[in-house]
């Protein structure tokens, strides 16, 4: 758990029990809920060095959209967010930003972590189960992401930690999660075994003893997929179009340090739809066609506003294998490119939407595989 005082604590999120309970929201096990995130002017703009993923479980039974609503509005008071809260059977919220420093585990733990996530607590059973497999695989998928070993509690500085270990090894007074995971079952063993392995959608280990990792197959019906985009800068003209992705200022599309205002994607196989969304009107309609003179339907955004997010979804062709969009941007303010994402966020790990809201978008990567090749 966040370094925070309990009582305070338990207070603060009974108090967002009440607040929380007046919406609704349908949000399935693999899906990223961005309602409480922190925007791009708040939390830490301090970059990560990549390397432990934090395990913490939030000591206060409470559902994990309550702790959500703490974290993104008292963040600055209490400092003391992290990037994800699991809970409410398998549903995922994101406060902080990955790569970016959140604040849960002292500031060697933060500044090495790009992810931190907490395990909200339930006296249910049946909602463990689900939280405890989405929170497992989010801690693996976030290490094998960030090229982080996804061994728990190793004597390596480098893996996927507990807040008990950065406790014992580095700073704190914190157990978690430990207490918690015991209190429905789960082993110090066993929790490290599940992240090495991961859980498949139907909560079995993929892998429940470990075997020698097998030789990779060459996929039976791969199609070569290539992604053709272009960005508008704001003002002037459409920019050359890029097709997917590679080094050097051929291999993104934008102009680094300036805006852009429209945009389009078409790709040669399979079919590809998009949306922006822009500072003056937040997420615009879907768009499924690629025509730079057609304004209204053939591109997405609206001429002179400034985007500064991008959303898309690939759909792979019956009977092949399955593939999806890959993509990242960077921002105007900001160095290097922000966490890479899969499709519109069915992928638990990856972002689920490219930029920053509130600064503009000034280049964008993208490529179509079965398997992220940044």
């Amino acid at each position: 758990m966040t370094k925070l005082n309990k009582l305070k604590w338990v207070v603060a999120i009974a108090m967002a029990f009440f607040i929380g309970t007046t919406f609704t929201s349908k949000v399935s096990a693999a899906t990223i809920n961005n309602d409480y995130a922190l925007s791009s002017n708040q939390g830490s703009s301090l970059r990560t060095s990549n390397n432990v993923i934090i395990a913490h479980a939030t000591a206060v039974y409470a559902p994990a959209k309550n702790v959500a609503i703490y974290e993104n509005r008292e963040w600055s008071n209490t400092s003391a967010y992290v990037q994800y809260i699991v809970g409410d059977g398998g549903k995922i919220y994101r406060v902080g930003a990955e790569g970016y420093q959140a604040w849960g585990a002292g500031s060697w733990g933060n500044a090495n972590a790009p992810v931190q996530i907490e395990l909200a607590q339930t006296y249910n059973g049946t909602e463990f189960k689900k939280d405890y497999v989405t929170y497992v695989n989010l801690l693996r998928s976030s290490a094998i992401k960030y090229g982080i070993p996804t061994d728990v509690d190793s004597s390596a500085w480098r893996g996927v930690k507990s807040h008990l270990w950065i406790t014992n090894h580095v700073w704190g007074d914190h157990t978690d999660p430990y207490g918690y995971l015991a209190s429905h079952g789960i082993t110090k063993a066993q929790f490290a075994h599940d992240v090495k392995y991961g859980f498949s959608s139907s909560g079995n280990n993929v892998n429940p003893t470990p075997t020698p990792t097998p030789k990779p197959t060459k996929p039976t019906n791969k199609k070569a997929v290539h992604v053709t985009y272009a960005l508008h800068q704001k003002g002037k003209k459409w920019l050359n179009p890029v097709k997917d992705f590679g080094s050097g200022s051929n291999g993104f599309a934008g102009v680094p340090n300036s805006v852009h205002d429209m945009f389009y994607i078409k790709v040669n196989h399979g079919s590809i739809k998009y949306r922006v969304h822009t500072k003056e009107d937040g997420w615009l309609p879907w768009v499924k066609k690629a025509n730079k003179n057609d304004t209204v339907n053939g591109v997405a955004g609206i001429k002179g506003h400034t985007i500064d997010g991008v959303q898309m979804y690939y759909t792979t062709p019956s009977g092949e294998t399955y593939q999806q969009s890959y993509y990242r941007s960077q921002t105007t303010q900001r160095t290097g490119y922000l966490g890479t994402c899969a499709d519109n966020g069915s992928v638990s790990g990856y972002d689920s939407w490219a930029g920053m809201l509130g600064e503009p978008l000034d280049r964008l990567q993208i490529h179509i595989n079965d398997n992220s090749k940044y």
